[in-house]
């Protein structure tokens, strides 16, 4: 097993992104959530290939996230936005490859919009936790926005402290550690304004992604809403949905990310040849 240390590299318009590579084997790339980053998922247990073997991991910090340089402009983490640093990125880490995207909430987002964008770049799809969608969408736009103002006048770790809220979902574990966002004070109002503005695809480009696809969730989470979820399962030619009801079924997440990724590696390999 190989494992090379954290550097940056270009995105969709040249911004330096942090990343880092592990493992060998097939070909992945792993996107965290709004606010988080590498290191804060694997606080949160949110690292969805965690310590699985026969996959080659990306992993890197959204802009403006983590380690990654940000941009004071909300346009810049639109979905769209995004989706074109995480093109650009695979570019230069696996040019010429599908590789196997595995994202949460704000990954899930960017790598349903890079998918629909370039659906060859992708081998399958792994979305936990889809973020709100469609119809349910403007009313976390607003949040968003109140969020954006009192960032601005508070501060990143104020504004944590003053609105952090135990977790409603039962899958979440309620003694898991408080963290602020891994944003900084000057970025974290546009990447809200940037998510507010965004939307998925539409339904329709949605249901023409014929790559096979995990979606992973969980209940009563108004900002990861299980019918999002369940409604992609329904649209997505192959997809299956797995529902998380407890922490330790969440805990047992990177198992199901490496046997559906080492089920789909092993289906190619044993295809006779065309």
């Amino acid at each position: 097993m190989t494992t090379r240390s954290a550097r940056t590299s270009a995105g969709g318009d040249g911004a330096a992104l942090a990343h880092d590579l592990r493992g060998d084997g097939a070909p992945v790339v792993q996107l965290h959530g709004l606010s988080s980053s590498r290191r804060r998922d694997e606080l949160r247990g949110l690292d969805l290939t965690a310590g699985r073997e026969g996959l080659h991991v990306l992993r890197y910090d959204a802009r403006g996230h983590g380690r990654s340089p940000g941009s004071p402009d909300p346009a810049a983490y639109t979905w769209p936005a995004l989706a074109g640093d995480l093109l650009g990125l695979l570019d230069e880490v696996f040019p010429g490859q599908a590789v196997h995207g595995v994202g949460t909430s704000m990954g899930t987002a960017t790598l349903l919009t890079a998918a629909v964008a370039e659906p060859a770049r992708f081998a399958s799809l792994t979305l936990g936790i889809p973020p709100t969608a469609w119809e349910r969408r403007a009313e976390q736009s607003k949040l968003y926005e109140l969020g954006a103002r009192q960032v601005a006048r508070w501060g990143v770790a104020r504004w944590a402290e003053l609105t952090h809220r135990p977790p409603t979902s039962p899958a979440i574990d309620p003694d898991r550690p408080f963290l602020p966002p891994d944003v900084a004070d000057e970025w974290l109002p546009a990447a809200f304004r940037g998510a507010a503005a965004s939307d998925l695809p539409s339904r329709d480009e949605v249901a023409r992604l014929t790559m096979p696809v995990l979606l992973l969730a969980w209940p009563d989470d108004a900002s990861h809403p299980l019918e999002v979820a369940g409604e992609l399962a329904g649209l997505l030619p192959d997809a299956r949905l797995e529902v998380a009801r407890s922490p330790a079924e969440v805990e047992a997440w990177p198992r199901a990310v490496s046997a559906f990724i080492g089920g789909l590696t092993d289906e190619t390999a044993a295809a006779p040849p065309r």
